[in-house]
């Protein structure tokens, strides 16, 4: 798979993580933030045309580097994200 480049952009209560996908596309990973302590991933987007690429997954191990960096935990709201951590029990820790 391609490396793909994944900035995180933050505000003041809400977060994102985005890849570029060069052809006026964005993939992205949206988050709030809850206190000091919880950030809660709502939304992962990815265009249909770019699916099955693996992005999403790239999304999710920037969003937990992100939130280690950081100190917090992530309550996984956004579906994809909670599924995710299912199937990565190695990750388990960084979820509440």
């Amino acid at each position: 798979m391609t490396e793909h480049q994944v900035r995180h952009e933050t505000g003041e209560t809400k977060g994102r993580f985005v890849i570029d996908l060069g052809d006026g596309a964005d993939a992205e990973l949206t988050y709030s933030r809850a206190g000091d302590t919880l950030w809660i991933a709502d939304h992962t987007g990815v265009p249909s045309k770019h699916s099955g690429k693996g992005l999403g997954g790239v999304l999710v191990r920037a969003l937990i580097a992100g939130a280690k960096e950081a100190g917090v935990k992530i309550m996984p709201l956004c579906p994809y994200v909670k599924a995710w951590s299912q199937k990565h029990p190695e990750e388990a820790d960084i979820f509440s």
